[in-house]
């Protein structure tokens, strides 16, 4: 290991003896091993300070310095702009109007994070191997502005006694009341998700500090079914041991296949002139494949140390087992043997997912499309890399969404025609996903762009041609018939009346 990228770490170098030893950058070491820390801290939390035995104030400040202390050990003074951050944000949401809270946050937080990406890359040039201190920030931007829009939202509701807004899960999410300063960093900066998120609601949050999740969930199960495991709070163990199976699979599979498919290898000039274009297609699969088990360590293990603490408990499946997928990230096998573009998105990265719907898709009058994948885009980072993914997944999603409104029914006369139909969009899918997340792994323009000279840009010529040639109804439309015929509207098929309905209220938060 070079002593460079050792030095580079920002934050403690206790570890760094470990680092040398296992050959490992000293801030993936720090992040790991606070991590574990986190997971037998969690335990901890959920015994030793469980509601019934303590105050949510208490609750709170433990949480919430410990949360800081992990990101100092990784993070030295750069965790400061975690305090910064929710600091200038949290004064806004007091000042401002209710009426732009939402947008005046949003547009603060996602331009601090804007400002600190660019200066860590450009300026800095810490690339890839050192302590990226805005991994956290962004998960915080997330938080920061899916309260500053559920506060709006309860705000309005709480005035007009309803909201214009057709959300089916508004009323659960939007929020009445503001925060004190230590609920917002403990919300932001807790030890379960400083380091690695996921983002989650803030009024599931509140109701885990406070004691609440577990009541307010089997009230909404069948007390029938689950009425023997109502009696006490269910156990996270039996999960937490699974993902924690699942992190150790997912780690190992990293570190013993990714180094024998290297992303770049797609790009090397050698392996375009020799290798026929199926070897080609068959490689670009297996290289992107590799890549994917360091995001599911990385998010299985986060939810593992929440749910260790007690919190993501989602109520009781069929069989009275209790489900703790509240603030899941993912789903493996979803994503692996997704058979359309809306599939592997919708269980990959699912809060993050979740957080573009609530702020920007469902609320954008024009073009939501291309506006939340500009949003997303934003949010990720300064690598130009991420815009031509994200401009390249614009027309991956128009086509797919057409292809699949026009040729889908075709294939729905027979078991053995569906079967055709998903093993054929089982493969276009991961071709689709691998063409269009290339320049997200390679970071910068010009290798990306090779990528996709060396396929003479097929992918989007093709996707262009599909999106154009293949009808689809306007979104509204396809919203107008779906209500008159009574069907029920999910998240990403509802009108987005957004805050045009807002435009005339003068409120001020209290």
């Amino acid at each position: 290991m070079a002593t460079g990228t050792i030095s580079s770490c920002t934050g403690s170098s206790l570890l760094q003896p470990i680092s040398e030893i296992i050959n490992l950058p000293l801030d993936q070491v720090n992040f790991v091993v606070c991590q574990l820390f986190a997971l037998l801290t969690a335990v901890w939390f959920r015994l030793y300070l469980h509601p019934s035995k303590t105050s949510p104030l208490v609750r709170h400040v433990v949480a919430t310095l410990l949360g800081f202390y992990f990101a100092l050990f990784c993070f030295g003074w750069y965790a400061l702009h975690f305090l910064v951050q929710s600091g200038i944000t949290y004064g806004i949401m007091i000042l401002s109007g209710v009426e732009h809270m939402h947008k005046y946050c949003l547009v603060v937080a996602l331009g601090y994070l804007s400002i600190c990406q660019i200066t860590r890359v450009y300026v800095f040039d810490y690339g890839m191997y050192s302590a990226d201190f805005t991994g956290p920030m962004m998960v915080i931007t997330q938080k920061i502005t899916s309260l500053a829009f559920e506060m709006h939202d309860g705000k309005v509701e709480l005035v007009l006694g309803y909201l214009p807004l057709v959300q089916k899960d508004v009323n659960v999410l939007s929020c009445r009341r503001m925060p004190s300063l230590l609920e917002y960093l403990s919300y932001n900066c807790n030890f379960m998700g400083i380091l690695a998120g996921p983002t989650c609601s803030y009024n599931d949050y509140i109701a885990f500090i406070e004691g609440r999740s577990y009541r307010s969930k089997q009230l909404d199960t069948n007390s029938k079914v689950n009425g023997a495991h109502k009696q006490n709070d269910p156990s996270p163990k039996a999960d937490v041991i699974q993902k924690l199976g699942t992190c150790a699979i997912s780690l190992l599979v990293f570190l013993s296949v990714c180094k024998v498919f290297p992303v770049e290898r797609n790009i090397d000039d050698e392996f375009i002139a020799t290798t026929p274009f199926y070897g080609q297609v068959v490689y670009l699969y297996l290289s992107m494949l590799t890549t994917r088990p360091k995001y599911y360590f990385v998010w299985t293990l986060a939810d593992a140390i929440n749910n260790a603490a007690g919190f993501g408990f989602n109520g009781y499946n069929k069989d009275g087992s209790p489900r703790w997928d509240l603030i899941s990230n993912l789903r493996i096998l979803n994503i692996e043997f997704a058979t359309s573009f809306k599939m592997f998105l919708d269980n990959w990265n699912i809060q993050t997912a979740h957080w573009l719907k609530r702020v920007c898709y469902e609320r954008c009058p024009y073009n939501p499309t291309a506006a939340t994948f500009l949003l997303s885009a934003m949010w990720h980072g300064a690598y130009p890399g991420y815009y031509l993914t994200f401009v390249t997944g614009i027309l991956v999603t128009l086509a797919a969404r057409a292809m699949r409104h026009n040729v889908r029914p075709y294939f729905l006369g027979s078991p053995t025609h569906k079967l055709v139909y998903d093993i054929i969009t089982w493969a276009g899918t991961q071709i689709a996903i691998c063409y269009t997340v290339v320049p997200f792994v390679l970071l910068s323009v010009a290798p990306s762009l090779k990528f996709y000279r060396s396929w003479y840009f097929c992918g989007h010529i093709a996707c262009l041609l599909l999106a154009v040639a293949l009808p689809v109804k306007p979104r509204h439309l396809r919203t107008k018939e779906m209500s008159n015929s009574g069907a029920h509207q999910t998240l990403d098929q509802q009108p987005l009346t957004g805050t045009d309905h807002y435009s005339s209220l003068k409120l001020k938060t209290t």
